[in-house]
């Protein structure tokens, strides 16, 4: 479960009673999904979420493919389109494949997803910028990005953030998107990487986020993303980033959580349990803290099974037992 007890100031952002709730209200929908054993969503839906993904992090950036075109690209069929359109797609599928991979505290690891990511496309793929860079609407320059000399050091930073910070990982995930932005620390690809990064930590906090298409909450009210940049940057500090991104990731999760309800057996959950559970040792109350969706006379026949299969042991009778774990998945 979250912590948000850090939720309250940093260099980075103020942490707002709005911040504060839109992340006790993502907390309590990550609760949801634990609860009925959906770290992981079915094949068929992590299938189409990752196109989802893949299709509106490209699309902000002004490729014109459609979902359906990204599919028949992960299927080898072929696409009617630039070679430079397909390419982005390829390169953004092989990234997406390696999520499990990335490690999110790691600048190398960073360097090397943005190699994969723009291989083909420019020169420098994997390596930080050598040149000055502005941030263009139109032809009105909106961004000023630092000077090439000082990226390293500054992501060195922002890494040492992610490695250090108090702040919890929901809330790291959100500066460093921002931050990564207005740095801008590559010729091309720093949007795309800004939000597959933000995937790559979200992942620490919990599986679930490597199939959850925030991409394409960002894509439906795209202005609103830059405007939160803009907002960001006028007021020297990412608060309102901040605001914009939780606001995604709890939609994203509210459209999630009633479209993967499923049946639940005694045993997933006794596996799930003796998995997830923090100590070996545990009461019927913690059981229930758990999976707050079923009732106490399930729970009690769930404690028998545990039993009966050898995951737990049982100390004590009635109100008094308590279970020791003896077997883990």
């Amino acid at each position: 479960m979250l912590s948000y007890d850090s939720i309250m100031s940093s260099t980075y952002y103020v942490g707002t009673p709005k911040i504060i709730s839109l992340a006790t209200s993502i907390g309590k929908l990550l609760g949801k999904i634990n609860a009925v054993h959906l770290r992981k969503p079915s094949a068929t839906l992590g299938r189409s979420n990752r196109i989802l993904s893949i299709q509106s992090s490209l699309w902000i950036e002004g490729n014109p493919l459609t979902e359906l075109q990204v599919s028949d690209i992960i299927n080898d069929k072929r696409v009617l389109g630039t070679e430079r359109d397909i390419r982005e797609v390829k390169n953004a599928i092989s990234v997406y494949d390696h999520l499990q991979k990335l490690t999110y505290d790691s600048m190398s690891s960073y360097l090397s997803a943005h190699k994969i990511l723009m291989q083909g496309l420019v020169e420098s793929a994997g390596t930080f910028r050598t040149q000055s860079v502005g941030v263009f609407q139109g032809e009105q320059n909106t961004h000023l990005a630092p000077p090439a000399w000082n990226v390293e050091n500054l992501m060195k930073q922002l890494f040492d953030y992610l490695k250090t910070a108090e702040d919890n990982l929901l809330i790291k995930s959100c500066v460093f998107h921002y931050e990564m932005e207005f740095i801008h620390p590559f010729m091309d690809g720093n949007g795309r990487m800004g939000r597959l990064w933000q995937t790559v930590v979200l992942m620490q906090e919990n599986p679930i986020f490597e199939y959850l298409p925030i991409e394409h909450e960002i894509k439906i009210e795209q202005q609103y993303y830059y405007n939160a940049l803009s907002q960001s940057d006028k007021a020297g500090h990412c608060t309102a980033f901040v605001k914009y991104m939780l606001e995604r990731i709890e939609l994203s999760l509210q459209k999630l959580v009633p479209s993967q309800r499923v049946i639940v057996s005694d045993v997933e959950r006794i596996n799930y349990f003796t998995e997830h559970h923090l100590t070996d040792n545990f009461a019927r109350r913690d059981y229930l803290d758990m999976f707050k969706d079923i009732s106490s006379a399930t729970a009690s026949r769930d404690m028998r099974k545990g039993v009966e299969i050898g995951a737990w042991k049982k100390q004590g009778d009635n109100r008094n037992a308590r279970y020791v774990i003896i077997r883990r998945p």
